[in-house]
């Protein structure tokens, strides 16, 4: 309850003229403190977004919201608000327009990442089935498909005959996932299925890769992924940093199940958990960067 208390008052009267002392010793506002105090990266933009967030200011609040055409006019209007002088602080108008950049391009991959999960697998579309065979063809190229509709896509990790069915939860998201790492890290991909049938300590290669797909989603729509994000992209992450990422979560988990040798698949969510739990651990630091890094990784 005290905790509460003092956020509120900290932040409806405190805060603000806390800013407004700082600011007359210094001759700088928040924002451009931030982006000369910090490099490039998680703390800067997680800092600058919050100072524009808490803002009394609508310009400054609006600016988390501007699209990537009307930035350079947005990162103008902030330092006309802030009265920021560009002959005497000459970094910060480039400073928060990568912040702005890194902010406004995290919210507009969540909504093409959410648009791709709304996406219903259909049978009927030559591109969708077309991916669905390719990836058959990247993880098991010595075997010919007997039929669209069989029992081997059970080889990969699908429940049952036809893997349209198990892409529900993800829509065409879990499928471009799996698709990417066994086009872009084929290599690896095919070690973790050869992992993945292993007959005592396997598991459903393409469902746990769908599950790996909700746990990225998951991490991107709550926020906990802009520390990675921030540290990892010097401007507006794109869908195929989100597809990097999940590649990174699939061949850890395998590491980790390997390491962890569970009793059976039965403890599957268990083990899943314990997974998620030191992603979002590791997420916690400020200098966070999961990234894969093979020799067989295509440019």
């Amino acid at each position: 309850m005290l905790v509460c208390i003092w956020q509120y008052v900290y932040t409806s009267f405190l805060r603000y003229w806390l800013k407004w002392i700082i600011r007359q010793a210094t001759g700088k506002c928040e924002l451009q403190r931030i982006c000369s105090r910090y490099k490039p990266g998680a703390t800067r933009a997680i800092k600058a977004e919050y100072s524009l967030q808490s803002s009394k200011n609508k310009v400054l609040r609006e600016a988390l919201e501007t699209t990537k055409d009307k930035l350079e006019q947005c990162v103008t209007q902030v330092m006309k608000v802030k009265n920021v002088k560009p002959q005497k602080d000459p970094l910060f108008k480039e400073s928060l327009h990568i912040c702005l950049l890194q902010i406004t391009g995290y919210s507009s991959l969540y909504v093409t990442v959410e648009d791709l999960r709304k996406r219903v697998y259909n049978s009927e579309s030559q591109e969708h089935e077309a991916m669905l065979l390719k990836l058959w063809d990247l993880l098991m190229p010595a075997a010919k498909l007997e039929s669209r509709i069989t029992k081997q896509w059970g080889d990969i990790g699908f429940q049952g005959d036809d893997p349209k069915t198990d892409f529900r939860g993800m829509g065409m998201l879990g499928l471009i996932n799996l698709v990417f790492f066994s086009e872009n890290y084929t290599e690896e991909a095919r070690q973790v299925l050869s992992h993945a049938n292993h007959p005592k300590l396997g598991y459903s290669y393409a469902i746990v890769g769908i599950n790996l797909t909700e746990m990225a989603y998951s991490l991107l729509k709550s926020g906990a992924l802009k520390p990675h994000f921030y540290n990892t992209v010097q401007g507006a992450p794109e869908l195929r940093h989100f597809h990097q990422l999940y590649c990174y979560l699939a061949y850890e988990f395998d590491k980790f199940w390997v390491a962890e040798e569970p009793e059976s698949i039965m403890h599957f969510n268990q083990y899943r958990e314990k997974f998620h739990n030191i992603v979002k651990t590791h997420l916690q630091d400020p200098n966070v960067s999961l990234s894969l890094t093979v020799r067989s990784e295509k440019n």
